[in-house]
């Protein structure tokens, strides 16, 4: 992981993992403080920031990724191209870039933002709770990927429409379709009209 001011206090000088912190957040947004990521997501779930990314390739469809198995929280499920975390003081949009990269080892050729959604999904294989204030973007993918097998087991690029079939027969993150539906409007902008979004 490159070492940037938001991450260096994320790396430990003897090689150890430290904890990951979050940024908790108020209703509107506002930072109130940090929470350990694990402890965040425990029930009843403390609200904190968070972002997801929909990276669509020159056809319109979506790319897709299957959470890997050995991830602690949702594992093996389809999601979008990536989400996650920005650390205390990272910019939801430079850490929605970071992770990008670093899950899927590309970066997007352009990413916007497309609003924010606030949920709460319980995760009821995990226990787990997600307690989010959520930071969407939208954008475009033309690199190979890369992806990184401890993150990412499998990606897809689909159409609207093979979502819709693959939504119906395959396990999604709790959280999917609050994010994609709220992104929609910057979705059909980026896609336009004919791709179905």
């Amino acid at each position: 992981m490159p070492i940037t001011p938001a991450t260096a206090t994320h790396s430990s000088s003897n090689g150890t993992a430290d904890a990951i912190l979050l940024e908790l957040v108020d209703e509107g947004g506002a930072t109130i403080g940090t929470a350990e990521k694990l402890a965040a997501h425990q029930p009843p779930g403390q609200l904190h920031r968070a972002f997801s990314v929909f990276l669509f390739d020159e056809r319109g469809r979506l790319l897709l990724q299957q959470r890997a198995l050995g991830k602690y929280h949702s594992p093996g499920v389809w999601s979008n191209t990536c989400c996650g975390h920005p650390y205390p003081g990272e910019a939801p949009f430079a850490a929605a870039a970071r992770r990008t990269y670093e899950e899927l080892g590309v970066s997007p050729s352009l990413l916007a933002e497309a609003g924010t959604v606030r949920y709460n999904h319980p995760d009821p294989a995990s226990g787990l709770v997600e307690q989010e204030y959520n930071h969407l973007f939208v954008g475009m993918v033309q690199a190979a990927l890369r992806p990184d097998p401890e993150e990412i087991a499998e990606t897809a690029f689909v159409t609207a429409a093979e979502l819709a079939e693959r939504h119906a027969k395959d396990a999604f993150s709790a959280w999917f379709m609050t994010v994609l539906d709220a992104a929609r409007p910057a979705v059909r902008e980026l896609t336009g009209p004919s791709a179905g979004w």
